[in-house]
């Protein structure tokens, strides 16, 4: 059987900057599912986020592999995207199955209830592809219990309103095809350097997930609802083998918590340094965890990390309070003071909330010259889908809520005019960049690198200045109710 995993592409411009100049991450989620395939099944993967014409690369796919079956990924900000998509395929050849997975339809299987897609998938594709292929010789119906649907099942809305699946034990999960992409169109900016000089500060990036789920609750974050509170752990030295056999020197771990539990990641540190395999890494960690367990911090940067995100939110007790962060203020501050100590970069990641004053903005700018030099990024506020605060915004939304979840468009009214609120929003990441380690370190890189970064940097800064231009010119200059209502005249929301 011929079988094409697809990932979508963004059309958001200020998404596509991210992957162009900062950070564009293999399809992985979709490389697993092939791992699950069966071997005596032909099976390719294509990322059209790496393309410059999608839609043409797609149809011409299409008419050369000749696939029975068409596998899509989809978050929440690219679920049209895979309708139209799905749309082209059955135009193509209206015999083809078509599939859509990933955190939307885990969430949202109703919004995939389209002639154009014949089955859901609910959870971890991976562990369920084998399933649905042998169905699929046996002339069986495709969709079986609670995480594989079809729109055209009696029983489909019963079973779109029931709780996500439970996830299977992860040792089921099968390892990932890594040989079915194109490696060398994946990276990640790397700004951290013991010797005070980068090679590149663009290097070739793994993906890899040794863990899945989270076992806190924050109130913007869905990962606790999908995963229905689990968090899952590989075996030590399950990770070592696979980090063993990747190609790349530098790796990015996705989990959702990777050092949650210190006494497994301590193992792999040690592990990493017993069989001297040098390589670097990113992760994220969460600051309380940081600061109950510096000594762990200070193994790994022996073992190789190099940079890790931390989630600070904010420097506002109320704020975390709201986020149900369990943190309190100066546990972030003892975090970015230890990672300093150890010699690992923070890249700290902060909420801009739509409520934000202009003084709120200029708090926020003090916070950058306090931590600074670091990585430092920001995200404005969104509902999630499949969160309190999304059933408590449904009716308040200012734009197509899905679209443009992209944690930078705002879905709700905010305080400042749109232009205002996007010019502090912009003034942000452009204080950031100048703030960043590489300047503020004067890091010695090749100068093709420092070219791209500033070019690349330049654009990025100029999309979010503008992002306001995404809503309709009538809204540029309102703020609050008055955009609520605008959105309601125009009938654009959704």
């Amino acid at each position: 059987m011929r079988i094409l995993l697809v990932k979508p592409q963004t059309e958001l411009l200020v998404a596509r900057r991210l992957q162009e100049g900062f950070l564009h991450l293999e399809p992985l989620e979709l490389e697993i599912v092939a791992g699950g395939i069966p071997k005596e099944n032909d099976v390719r993967i294509l990322d059209l986020s790496v393309e410059n014409k999608p839609l043409s690369v797609f149809k011409k796919k299409i008419a050369d592999y000749k696939p029975q079956m068409i596998g899509f990924s989809a978050y929440s900000n690219t679920f049209h995207v895979v309708k139209q998509l799905s749309l082209i395929a059955k135009e193509c050849d209206s015999a083809v199955i078509t599939i859509a997975g990933g955190i939307h339809a885990t969430l949202q299987p109703k919004d995939f209830a389209i002639k154009s897609i014949d089955i859901i998938v609910r959870g971890e594709g991976g562990t369920v592809i084998s399933n649905i292929i042998k169905r699929f010789h046996a002339c069986e119906e495709l969709h079986y219990g609670s995480a594989v649907l079809s729109p055209s099942d009696t029983d489909f809305e019963q079973k779109a309103e029931e709780e996500t699946p439970f996830y299977p034990p992860i040792e089921q999960i099968p390892m990932a095809r890594r040989d079915l992409v194109d490696r060398s169109k994946y990276f990640c900016v790397w700004t951290s350097s013991s010797t005070g000089r980068l090679d590149t500060i663009f290097p070739r990036v793994a993906s890899m997930r040794t863990s899945q789920g989270c076992p806190f609750s924050c109130s913007f974050c869905v990962i606790h609802r999908v995963m229905r509170k689990k968090y899952l752990r590989r075996r030590p030295e399950d990770v070592i083998d696979e980090i063993a056999g990747l190609k790349e020197d530098y790796i990015y771990f996705v989990d959702d918590e990777m050092f949650v539990d210190a006494h497994r990641v301590q193992r792999i540190a040690e592990l990493l340094i017993e069989r001297n395999i040098r390589k670097k890494y990113i992760s994220w960690a969460r600051s309380d965890t940081i600061v109950k367990h510096p000594e762990l911090f200070r193994l790994w940067k022996k073992a190789g990390l190099d940079v890790v995100y931390v989630g600070l939110e904010s420097m506002n007790k109320a704020a975390l309070d709201e986020y149900n962060k369990k943190i309190f203020v100066e546990t972030n501050r003892k975090a970015v003071a230890i990672l300093k100590d150890i010699d690992i970069m923070l890249h700290a990641a902060f909420i801009v909330r739509p409520d934000f004053s202009a003084e709120a903005f200029k708090n926020l700018e003090a916070t950058i010259a306090e931590i600074s030099p670091a990585e430092i990024t920001f995200t404005v506020l969104s509902p999630s889908p499949g969160t309190q605060i999304w059933n408590d915004n449904m009716n308040d939304f200012i734009c197509d809520p899905f679209k443009y979840y992209d944690c930078m468009h705002t879905l709700v009214p905010t305080k400042l005019t749109l232009r205002r609120f996007y010019q502090h929003f912009g003034r942000l990441y452009s204080l950031a960049l100048r703030s960043n380690p590489l300047r503020m370190n004067r890091t010695k890189m090749p100068f093709s690198d420092l070219v791209r970064a500033i070019v690349k940097g330049a654009k990025y800064v100029f999309s979010l200045y503008l992002i306001y231009k995404d809503y309709p010119p009538t809204m540029w200059l309102k703020s609050g109710a008055e955009q609520r209502k605008l959105c309601e005249t125009d009938k654009i929301k959704t």
